[in-house]
């Protein structure tokens, strides 16, 4: 691996190596221009490896809701678009009722997404659901689904669009982390612990740990970091062919081809980004655990192989930052996304090397504006 001192000046520095920033190394590789990545840890390290690897559109934030549909249309292509196995499989994803004031909201959430023109969730009465799920307890009284969502092995995804990156051209460069961003001229120096890299144009795709990239640019992005709690259990016969969340509590579950069941959802441990670790709290692991036997009692049975955590970007309002500097020309962001970022990063990487490359994108990417934290302060008398 050589360091940054050996390095060219690359037309776009993209500042971390998950699958944004490797899925946007990709993309704009493929437009001809110069790319490094730079990497404090390795490629896949944080957020991009360690999550349950959903690829899913169903119960977007609205304002996700046009990227995730092109992410979707990335994902079915994805083989004929990278050379290494990405472990995408199409397969039902579906939130269940277990109660009708739970599915009455599901209803409501599906006509309003159709009213916007997306059809792409369908709501499951109880039959439908069992005819889904068979396994399904018998308080579920329901479902909302998306039929062609599906799952992928995160570490594999995000290392796929590396290896077809650097056959492109890009470069990667892990181990060493960007300490401090200057203008310089109509371009920008970058200072780490082996050297300055010159880039015509950044992409500061850090995660947890973009918030201090961007307060070096004067911008304010309160990012935090969280720690998303994983569990994966021994082989269980053949139950579920689906991915499976809960409409009134966390949960993310799945059988995988092996027998085994990963389950996670929005219950989470301690991040201490500063440190580079996260901790599993054990009381939480109990209660994800809990719902899934809930939900399906043949996980009373399962025995927990391993269990883990890892360290996410999250925004006060659950949706990433994705865009161009407010401030700068030739800064551009994508981060905070708020432990459900995977399925978007192949659209957010198409996304950002055509704003890079062009200065302009079709994509309305007006709500996930990097000012809108500033704005709001602004708006409440705050501080600036």
């Amino acid at each position: 691996m050589t360091g940054p001192t050996e390095s060219a000046s690359p037309d776009l520095l993209i500042i971390g190596g998950g699958i944004h920033g490797c899925a946007a190394a990709f993309f704009a590789a493929k437009r001809g221009m110069s790319v490094t990545v730079l990497e404090k840890d390795s490629v896949a390290r944080h957020a991009s490896g360690v999550n349950a690897g959903g690829v899913r559109r169903l119960g977007r934030d609205f304002a996700e809701v046009p990227i995730s549909v092109r992410s979707m249309e990335i994902w079915h292509e994805i083989g004929s678009l990278l050379d290494d196995e990405t472990g995408f499989q199409i397969a039902p994803q579906i939130k269940v009722a277990e109660n009708e004031a739970e599915l009455a909201k599901l209803s409501e959430r599906a006509e309003a997404l159709e009213m916007q023109g997306f059809r792409h969730e369908v709501l499951l009465d109880r039959a439908q659901l069992r005819e889904l799920l068979p396994a399904v307890a018998d308080h579920a009284v329901g479902g909302l689904a998306c039929l062609d969502d599906g799952f992928a092995q995160p570490f594999w995804a995000t290392t796929a669009f590396r290896r077809k990156a650097e056959k492109l051209g890009a470069r990667f460069i892990e181990h060493v982390a960007a300490e401090r961003i200057e203008q310089d001229g109509t371009g920008w120096l970058v200072t780490t612990a082996s050297g300055i890299i010159r880039a015509s144009k950044l992409l500061v795709c850090a995660g947890a740990w973009s918030g201090a990239l961007a307060a070096q640019l004067g911008e304010d992005a309160p990012v935090r970091g969280i720690a998303p709690l994983m569990i994966v259990t021994a082989r269980l016969p053949h139950f579920c062919d689906a991915v499976v969340g809960a409409a009134g509590r966390p949960l993310s579950f799945k059988q995988m081809p092996n027998g085994t069941v990963v389950i996670g959802g929005g219950r989470r441990g301690i991040a201490d980004p500063a440190r580079n670790r996260s901790e599993i709290l054990f009381s939480q692991l109990n209660l994800t655990a809990e719902t899934a036997i809930s939900l399906f009692p043949i996980m009373a049975e399962a025995t927990i192989i391993r269990s883990w955590s890892g360290i996410e970007g999250c925004m006060p309002d659950e949706i990433p930052v994705i865009g161009p500097s407010k401030r700068h020309e030739g800064i551009f962001y994508a981060f905070g996304f708020s432990a459900h970022g995977f399925q978007l990063g192949p659209a957010v990487g198409e996304t950002m090397s055509e704003l890079i490359a062009t200065g302009a994108t079709q994509t309305d990417l007006t709500a996930f504006a990097i000012d809108r934290f500033e704005n709001h302060r602004r708006s409440q008398g705050g501080q600036q």
